[in-house]
C-alpha cells in the first residue's frame, strides 16, 4: 500500500487532521457499544464518512470538518474506506458507526444504490444521516440534508469552457470516472449537455472509465491516448476529466506520451500537482468545489439537526472555474487555501 503524500497537503491542514486521528481514537475506544456516544463522551459525536482516505479532495474536507467540530464542541471520528471501489468496506463503515451509537453519520456514498440499505437501518435505529458530495437516490426522506455541489452546473461549466477554448470546433474526448458514483455521473451528463451546444464540436469517446484510483484512471487514459494517437500529435483537440484522479491520470499519461500542453485539457478539483500543471500551461482549466465548506458546513448542519434547528433539506457549496489568469484572486486563494 502507498503512503499517502503529506506533502500535498496545505501545511495549515495538518493539525487539524492530525487532531482528528486523536479524536477519533478518544471516541473508539474501550466503551460498550449500548451506550450513545454522548452519554460517553458527554458532548456530541459525529462520523464523518468520506468516499475514500487518499485523495487531496476527501483531506481537505476533513480539515472542514475538523474545523466545524472544534468551534462547536463536537467530537469527529473520520473514517472511511482507503479506495473509493470499495462499496463493502463502506457499508461496513456506516454500521459499525451506527453500532458505536454515534449521534450522527455525516457520509458521501461511493455508490447512490448499494449504500441505500444501511443508510436506512442507521435511521430506523435512530442515528440520523447526512448525506454530502454525492447523491444517495431516492433518500430524501430518509437524510437531514444534501450538502453538495452542483455537480450538473460544474460539468456543464467545464463543457462550456472547453467549447469557447476550441472556438466551438474540433473533436473532444471525455474520460468517466466509476459507474454508481453520482456526483461524478452528473459532471459528466452536464460536461455532454453543454457540448451540444456547440455544433462543431464532436464527441469521440464518452464511455472510458478511469477508475478509483489515479493508476488505474493514467492506465486507461495511456489506451486511449492510443486509441487516438495520430503520429506526434492527437486525433483530438480537447479533453475532460470529471475528478482529480482522473484529471492527475490524464495529465500523467499526456506528460508521458509528451502531448501536454498541445492539447486542451479541462479538469476537476485541484490538488499541487494539478495547480503546477495549470501554472505550466499543461491544463487549461479546474472546475473547483469548496471540499473545506463541504466538511465544515456538513458537520454544523448535523449538528444543529441534533439541536432541534430547522435545516435546509439541499445546500449548495458552490462551484468556481480555476484559470492561470485568476489563480491568483483572492476567491481562488480562498478555496485553495482555506483559512483555518
Amino acid at each position: 500500500m502507498k503512503t499517502f503524500p503529506w506533502s500535498r497537503i496545505p501545511a495549515r491542514i495538518v493539525p487539524l487532521i492530525a487532531a482528528g486521528a486523536l479524536a477519533a481514537i478518544a471516541v473508539s475506544c474501550g466503551k460498550p457499544a449500548a451506550e450513545s456516544a454522548t452519554a460517553r463522551q458527554g458532548r456530541l459525536n459525529i462520523a464523518v464518512i468520506p468516499k475514500g482516505t487518499t485523495h487531496v479532495f476527501w483531506k481537505t474536507v476533513e480539515a472542514g470538518a475538523l474545523k466545524a467540530g472544534e468551534e462547536l464542541n463536537v467530537g469527529i471520528k473520520w473514517v472511511g474506506p482507503t479506495k473509493e471501489d470499495d462499496r463493502a468496506q463502506q457499508i461496513q463503515v456506516v454500521e459499525t458507526q451506527v453500532l458505536n451509537r454515534m449521534d450522527g453519520i455525516v457520509l458521501a456514498p461511493l455508490d447512490a444504490d448499494a449504500l441505500r440499505r444501511p443508510v436506512e437501518e442507521a435511521v430506523n435505529k435512530t442515528v440520523p444521516v447526512l448525506i454530502f458530495d454525492s447523491a444517495l437516490n431516492d433518500a430524501d426522506d430518509l437524510i437531514v440534508s444534501f450538502v453538495a455541489t452542483d455537480n450538473f452546473q460544474g460539468g456543464h461549466i467545464a463543457g462550456h469552457q472547453l467549447g469557447e477554448l476550441l472556438r466551438g470546433t474540433g473533436k473532444v474526448i471525455l474520460l468517466r470516472y466509476m459507474e454508481g458514483s453520482a456526483s461524478t455521473h452528473n459532471r459528466e451528463e452536464g460536461f455532454l449537455d453543454a457540448i451540444k451546444e456547440f455544433s462543431g464540436i464532436e464527441v469521440i469517446s464518452a464511455e472510458q472509465y478511469g477508475g478509483a484510483t489515479t493508476a488505474e484512471a493514467q492506465q486507461a487514459s495511456e489506451i486511449l491516448l492510443l486509441r487516438f494517437r495520430d503520429g506526434d500529435s492527437l486525433a483530438a483537440d480537447g479533453i475532460f476529466c470529471p475528478n482529480e484522479s482522473t484529471t492527475y491520470g490524464m495529465l500523467q499519461a499526456l506528460r508521458r506520451n509528451r502531448l501536454a500542453g498541445k492539447v486542451k485539457f479541462v479538469g476537476f478539483d485541484s490538488s499541487d500537482p494539478l495547480v503546477e500543471g495549470l501554472q505550466a500551461g499543461e491544463i487549461q482549466g479546474l472546475v473547483l468545489q469548496n471540499p473545506f465548506r463541504m466538511g465544515y458546513l456538513g458537520v454544523k448542519t448535523m449538528v444543529a439537526h441534533l439541536n432541534g434547528e430547522p435545516v435546509e433539506k439541499r445546500i449548495d457549496t458552490g462551484v468556481d472555474f480555476l484559470t492561470r489568469d485568476n489563480i491568483n484572486t483572492p476567491e481562488m486563494q480562498a478555496i485553495l487555501n482555506p483559512s483555518l
